[in-house]
C-alpha cells in the first residue's frame, strides 16, 4: 500500500487500512432507520467505486443490512468502514473515515421521508424517499 497516490484511511485502532483509487467528492446523506441505528445519526458517505483495497481484511466483519447492500466494520474497534452494493461491488465509505477530503458537495439525501424532525440541513440537494429508493435499488438486486 505504500508509495501509491491513492487515498488512504484506517479504522480507529489501525487494524484495517484502506486504499481507494478514486473518491467522488459529491457525497450522499442517508436518513434511513438502518443508517441512523448503525451510526447514531444520518450516514454521510462518499462513493469510492470498486478500486478499493484493504490491508487487515481478516479483521473486517460484514453484515448484509438490506437486499442490496452489505456493511463492513472493524471487528476490533468497531469503526464503520463501508457499505458495499451487493450487485456491483461498489463501495460507499463514511465521509469521516477519510478526513483529508476537500471540495465536498452534498449531492443527494436518501430516505428523506424518514429524516426525523429533530435535525435538518441548510444545504440544497436532491432527495429520494423510501419508495423511490426501493424502486431504484430493486434493479440492483
Amino acid at each position: 500500500m505504500e508509495g501509491s497516490d491513492k487515498t488512504r484511511a484506517s479504522c480507529l485502532c489501525g487494524s484495517v487500512k484502506v486504499e481507494v483509487g478514486e473518491v467522488n467528492p459529491n457525497f450522499t446523506v442517508c436518513h434511513c432507520d438502518t443508517c441512523r441505528s448503525w451510526g447514531g445519526g444520518p450516514l454521510f458517505a462518499v462513493q469510492c467505486g470498486t478500486d478499493v483495497q484493504f490491508e487487515g481484511s481478516e479483521m473486517i466483519k460484514e453484515y448484509e443490512s438490506s437486499p442490496w447492500a452489505t456493511r463492513g466494520f472493524c471487528g476490533k474497534c468497531g469503526t464503520h468502514l463501508f457499505y458495499r452494493l451487493n450487485k456491483t461491488g461498489s463501495y460507499n465509505m463514511p465521509l469521516g473515515l477519510i478526513p483529508e477530503l476537500s471540495d465536498l458537495v452534498m449531492s443527494m439525501q436518501y430516505f428523506s421521508d424518514q429524516r426525523p424532525d429533530y435535525y435538518c440541513f441548510s444545504n440544497e440537494s436532491k432527495e429520494m424517499t423510501k419508495a423511490e429508493i426501493e424502486v431504484y435499488f430493486a434493479s440492483l438486486v
